[in-house]
């Protein structure tokens, strides 16, 4: 049977089609002249050639990128921090999250609303500083990981996972066979939660990835800064700039346009571990994703 649509259902199609179209452009225009600018020469880039596709194609600034040392040290810094944070987070929320979702919880309403304050009110920055400081942490990984261990708004989002899809009565049905909580939460719990696992994994992965700040504040060595960290040195400090010495114009020039190929090439080399990750979650994350956005 074929549906008819009326005049004004299809007005309303094509309004939505041209603006997905223009939303998607939107999106991924930025991505392809990225790539684009970092596969270009330098010389196509300071004269702004670059519009859709690469101009005088080389891999130059790939070549400067794999030579700056400093960029793989952040590179490995990054992911260390990104895993062993990203592992540290989920745990703790996942621990926070199945208490709070269990009727049989005495206070629970209270606890919610002490986490629910925290995302409304907070120390401030001093106060963060003076804790990792007193707790003798910074300059360490766990001043960029502890800190931001816990979001109120993950534990909220698992929170709700949980009393959707754990229904009391198999609990009450573990508890007949002898299964402890610590069971129940381990061989039960945990199993039916990899879809909101995925999206919290993702969310935090991404956020300790990106994260220059704290590393900003509570690191002191060079050789323990993060990737991003490193790249606001050469992107916004511009250590990679010419120097103001150097007076020869042809020298001038060379310089300037090996930094720009830099930019661009670290830019895409920065990108590459969530692009990488995002398809292996992407099943996971839209189901994830709908199951804990009623929050309650």
């Amino acid at each position: 049977m074929k549906i008819r649509y009326c005049r004004q259902d299809k007005i309303f199609s094509v309004i939505n089609y041209i603006l997905l179209i223009l939303l998607v452009i939107a999106l991924i225009y930025p991505l392809i002249y990225i790539i684009s600018c970092s596969f270009s020469s330098g010389d196509a880039l300071l004269a702004g050639k670059v519009k859709l596709f690469p101009v005088e194609p080389t891999l130059q600034g790939y070549k400067t990128v794999f030579a700056y040392k400093p960029i793989w040290t952040g590179y490995l810094n990054s992911l260390i921090y990104m895993i062993v944070g990203t592992a540290i987070s989920v745990v703790l929320t996942i621990m926070a999250a199945y208490p709070l979702s269990r009727k049989d919880l005495k206070g629970r309403n209270l606890l919610m609303g002490y986490f629910v304050f925290t995302m409304m009110f907070s120390g401030g920055l001093i106060p963060s500083y003076l804790l990792v400081k007193q707790l003798n942490i910074d300059n360490t990984i766990w001043a960029i990981v502890l800190p931001t261990a816990v979001s109120a708004y993950n534990v909220i989002v698992v929170r709700s996972f949980y009393s959707q899809t754990i229904p009391d009565e198999l609990l009450e049905a573990s508890r007949i066979d002898g299964c402890t909580d610590l069971k129940f939460l381990c061989k039960i719990v945990i199993p039916l939660s990899k879809p909101i696992i995925a999206v919290i994994s993702l969310w935090v992965a991404v956020s300790l990835w990106n994260s220059y700040f704290n590393a900003l504040i509570y690191l002191n060595s060079e050789s323990k800064y993060p990737l991003q960290l490193v790249l606001r040195g050469i992107l916004v400090m511009n250590q990679m700039d010419i120097s103001n010495a150097v007076t020869d114009p042809e020298l001038r020039l060379n310089m300037l346009q090996v930094s720009e190929m830099f930019k661009y090439g670290t830019i895409i080399i920065s990108s590459l571990p969530l692009m990488i990750l995002y398809p292996f979650v992407q099943k996971y994350f839209v189901k994830g994703v709908m199951l804990g956005s009623v929050k309650g």
